[in-house]
């Protein structure tokens, strides 16, 4: 990588001490940074291509507008692919690992950018897939400096990443509510209502419990409606769960590190209400930035009620 710019990957020719620079370093500080007026002019450009291109795809899936300009839209679909397709051989041809930001993930969009297009000779239909040249503007972050929305980008994540295991036991409680939902359903209505197997029932019942409600398939019978009414006002209470686990894990991913460290482990960080080292298990300590606050706010709250009494 980069040093200067983590996020880009090295040049395959560094620049030379003296003299002019080589084309490749020409042509990475121009593809891979934004920090340079031509490079920034090329994103941009490259965001209104991608742009371009899926608005291309979009009215290419209209029957009646593809009737009309399907000639039009292909050409420039095989003008734009030939585009991208040359700009992702340049790109691996001015980086030091080819193979290494082929398999990245802006290596595999880019990739995912071109192919379906080329699938779409062999494969007909191929070519809505091209759609994925969306995530193409994920660039705009480094073009706009909003990368400090990734360090929020990761708070969030690692909000869902500590929640899976308690978002997995709410999924599976609720599949195993809407199986007995469902089966019960089949045996109220039965065949003659719509609800011709266990496999429907269930399919009902998940539609009824997330409140979506098609409206393809419902209950007749008195019994099979107050099941109805009793699943609908469960799935009101289940949508509040899901929200509140990962509510409290984004709570607990944005609280501030404790103060307290243990004198044998200073660099360990613990969590907000630990108490006691979880490497040595000795009871943790003030640090001296603390202490020294903790004293200077003391002293700060005796002079605000000592002074008034001696003036």
């Amino acid at each position: 990588m980069d040093p200067e710019r983590p996020h880009a990957p090295l040049l395959s020719d560094p620049p030379p001490p003296d003299g002019p620079p080589s084309w490749r370093t020409r042509a990475y500080r121009v593809v891979f940074l934004a920090d340079t007026p031509a490079g920034k002019r090329f994103d941009l450009a490259l965001i209104a291509v991608i742009l371009l291109s899926v608005v291309v795809v979009m009215l290419e899936s209209v029957s009646s507008f593809r009737a009309e300009h399907g000639v039009l839209l292909r050409r420039i679909e095989w003008g734009l692919t030939l585009l991208f397709t040359a700009e992702y051989l340049l790109r691996l041809a001015i980086v030091a690992h080819p193979m290494r930001y082929a398999r990245s993930f802006f290596g595999v969009v880019d990739l995912l950018a071109v192919l379906p297009f080329y699938l779409s000779l062999l494969v007909p239909g191929a070519q809505f897939l091209l759609v994925i040249r969306l995530l193409r503007i994920l660039r705009i972050f480094r073009v706009l400096k909003l990368v400090r929305y990734l360090d929020e980008a990761s708070t969030l994540t690692a909000a869902l990443a500590a929640s899976r295991r308690k978002i997995a036991v709410f999924v599976f409680t609720v599949l195993t509510l809407v199986t007995i939902l469902g089966s019960l359903m089949y045996l109220v209505e039965g065949g003659q209502n719509g609800f011709t197997s266990i496999p429907m029932s269930i399919y009902w019942a998940v539609v009824t419990l997330t409140t979506v409600g098609y409206g393809d398939i419902s209950p007749a019978t008195p019994m099979g409606k107050l099941l109805a009414t009793v699943i609908m006002i469960l799935g009101y209470g289940i949508i509040a769960v899901p929200t509140g686990i990962v509510t409290v894990e984004i709570a607990n991913a944005t609280r501030p590190a404790a103060a307290l460290r243990c004198p044998q482990h200073p660099d360990v960080r613990h969590d907000a209400d630990a108490r006691f080292c979880r490497l040595c298990g000795k009871h943790l300590a003030e640090t001296p930035d603390q202490s020294s606050e903790s004293a200077a706010s003391a002293s700060r709250s005796t002079a605000s009620v000592v002074s008034p009494a001696t003036s």
